[in-house]
């Protein structure tokens, strides 16, 4: 990283829900976001679930979010590396998004290093203990024979039918979204931990939660939770030194947001 530069990690868009008239609202809140982010931004990572429901067939993909695509195409043709890592929403993203925004695409949690600090990065989603119906269920939607028997269907149903589980699978998980469970059944924090044994980390970077959350996970490592932009809007923002949870405030500048601090920010 050059002096000055920053990495951004953001998450949790879901466009397309509750409607399209609050789902615009929040498109053009992202890429307000995104346009001063770039200004200092080394890398940008987008963790996951930037759609409630996405599929690729060969030749047609969901409407709308145009905004939002091409924002991530401005950005890479600026010479700005754009990494999105897939979340269990649009796991089925395949060769359309990266071929025409430029973004690197990530199904697995990768490990980067910069400035002498290492980081876990990735959506979240089935990591860690327990969840095994919803692994199991990944387990089929990232089958290729599955995959290829859905792009049979008609978009629109297969739409309908897409929109129809990813609600019933968001209103779930909704549901433990706005309260901390206790160290011991956050699925993420063991997850976080049984890392650990095996190497170190100075900073656990992950989504899906949709709850901020800021925690020291073992000495000299922090699991950070992005939260989401549905109604918490807050990121991460790395500046070479130091791995800051921020809450967007307005569209204004980035230095005018609030830090968040001290463990799960409920």
């Amino acid at each position: 990283m050059k002096p000055g530069q920053r990495i951004h990690f953001l998450s949790d868009f879901h466009l397309g829900v509750p409607d399209p008239a609050s789902s615009l609202a929040r498109e053009k809140r992202i890429c307000a976001f995104l346009d001063e982010a770039a200004k200092d931004a080394a890398e940008i990572h987008l963790l996951g679930d930037l759609f409630d429901f996405w599929f690729e067939w060969r030749r047609a993909v969901p409407r709308g979010h145009v905004r939002l695509l091409g924002k991530m195409a401005e950005l890479t043709d600026r010479g700005i590396p754009v990494h999105l890592h897939l979340g269990n929403h649009d796991m089925w993203i395949f060769d359309y998004v990266p071929g025409e925004t430029g973004v690197t695409v990530h199904r697995e949690p990768i490990v980067r290093a910069w400035n002498g600090k290492r980081f876990l990065i990735g959506h979240g989603d089935g990591l860690g203990p327990g969840d095994h119906g919803y692994k199991f269920l990944k387990g089929v939607f990232r089958n290729p024979v599955c995959q290829w028997l859905f792009a049979r269907l008609h978009p629109d149903f297969a739409l309908w039918l897409g929109d129809l589980l990813s609600g019933q699978s968001r209103k779930k998980s909704y549901e433990n979204d706005r309260r901390w469970l206790g160290e011991d059944k956050e699925w993420l924090v063991q997850y976080c931990r049984e890392r650990l044994r095996t190497e170190h980390f100075d900073h656990l970077v992950f989504g899906h939660r949709h709850l901020p959350i800021d925690l020291e996970v073992a000495p000299g490592a922090r699991y950070v939770n992005l939260g989401d932009w549905i109604s918490q809007f807050t990121y991460a923002t790395f500046d070479g030194h130091e791995l800051k949870l921020m809450k967007r405030t307005g569209d204004g500048p980035l230095i005018g947001d609030v830090r968040i601090t001290g463990g799960p920010a409920v």
